[in-house]
C-alpha cells in the first residue's frame, strides 16, 4: 500500500495593497490543517481583511525557529497534512523563510506547489525602466561596509539587472558602495513602498540616486540597477580602465593580473591598460595644481 503524504503550498501575500492578494489565498487560509506564518499577528490582521477564518493550527515561522520547527511540519507533511507556509509581503523563500522547509520537503519526496502572488521582485523590475530580459536577484547585501563592497566586487562586470533589497536606514550607505564599485553614471531605481499609497519610483545614477538617499528615506526599498555595459575598446576611456582595474585588485586580484584581465574584457593590449594605471598613479602621487593653474 502507497503511503499518501500531505502538500506544502507556498502562498504569495499582498506586497502593500491587500487588493493584490491572489483569489485562491483565502481558500488556502481557510481549508489548511496548518498555517505556518513569518508573523502570526500579521496573519491575523490579513484574515481580517480578506474577511476570513483558520480552521487549522496556525503556527510561527521565522527566521529564529526556523531550523528547529522545520521537521516537526515535515513529520506532519508525512502524515498527510496541507501546509500552508505564508510570509509577511511577497512569496516564502524569496529572502524570507521558507527554503529550508522546501528543501526537506523535496528531500522527503512530498509535494511542493504554491499561490502565486505579489513578488517585490518582479514588480520593482517592472517599474525601473532597465532591462528586464535577464536579472539576477541578489537579496540584502552585508551590513559591513568591508564585506558589503566585496559582495558588490563580485558582481562588477555582471551584465544582467541586478536586484536588491536593502533596509531605508542604509540605502545611503548602499547606494555609495555601489556608486564606488559600479560608476556613479550607472542607472539605477530605487522603488519605496511599492503598491502602497506613498509608492514611489527614484531613477537616475548611482551617484545622483546616493546624493538623494541622505536625505532619508523611509518604507520597504527595492533597488534595481542596471547591468555592467557591453563595451569594446573605442568606449571605455582611460578612466574607466583604471577604475576596472582597481575593483579587482581590492578584490584580491595582483596588478599584472588585473590589467591582464581588464584589456582582455576591454579587446585592448595590455600595455595600454598598463599606461592608464601608471598615468593615474603618477597623477595621485603630483595632486591638485596650484589655484588658477
Amino acid at each position: 500500500m502507497t503511503h499518501v503524504t500531505g502538500t506544502l503550498v507556498l502562498a504569495g501575500t499582498p506586497i502593500g495593497d491587500i487588493a493584490d492578494a491572489p483569489p485562491r489565498l483565502a481558500a488556502e487560509l481557510e481549508t489548511a490543517d496548518i498555517v505556518a506564518a513569518e508573523d502570526t499577528r500579521r496573519l491575523r490582521g490579513l484574515t481580517r481583511a480578506l474577511g476570513i477564518h483558520t480552521t487549522g493550527r496556525v503556527v510561527s515561522y521565522f527566521e529564529g525557529n526556523e531550523s528547529a520547527r522545520t521537521p516537526e511540519l515535515v513529520e506532519a507533511l508525512e502524515g498527510g497534512a496541507r501546509v500552508l507556509l505564508v510570509t509577511d509581503a511577497g512569496m516564502p523563500s524569496v529572502s524570507d523563510p521558507g527554503y529550508r522547509l522546501v528543501a526537506a520537503a523535496v528531500e522527503k519526496d512530498i509535494k511542493v506547489t504554491a499561490v502565486p502572488g505579489p513578488s517585490a521582485v518582479l514588480t520593482a523590475l517592472a517599474l525601473s525602466g532597465l532591462p528586464v530580459d535577464r536579472f539576477c536577484f541578489e537579496g540584502f547585501l552585508p551590513r559591513k561596509a568591508g564585506e558589503r563592497l566585496g559582495r558588490l566586487r563580485e558582481v562588477a562586470d555582471e551584465r544582467r539587472t541586478l536586484v536588491y533589497f536593502e533596509a531605508p536606514h542604509r540605502l545611503d550607505d548602499t547606494l555609495d558602495a555601489m556608486a564606488e564599485v559600479f560608476g556613479v553614471s550607472r542607472r539605477a531605481a530605487v522603488c519605496r513602498e511599492l503598491t502602497k499609497t506613498y509608492e514611489e519610483v527614484k531613477r537616475g545614477g548611482l551617484g545622483e540616486l546616493a546624493e538623494w538617499a541622505k536625505e532619508g528615506v523611509r518604507g520597504e526599498i527595492t533597488v534595481v540597477v542596471e547591468g555592467a555595459p557591453e563595451t569594446g575598446p573605442e568606449e571605455l576611456d582611460a578612466d574607466e580602465l583604471v577604475r576596472r582595474v582597481r575593483v579587482r585588485e581590492e578584490a584580491g586580484e595582483r596588478r599584472k593580473e588585473a590589467i591582464a584581465a581588464v584589456a582582455a574584457e576591454a579587446g585592448l593590449p595590455k600595455r595600454e591598460v598598463f599606461d592608464a594605471v601608471v598615468a593615474a598613479k603618477n597623477a595621485d602621487r603630483e595632486g591638485p595644481g596650484p589655484k588658477g593653474a
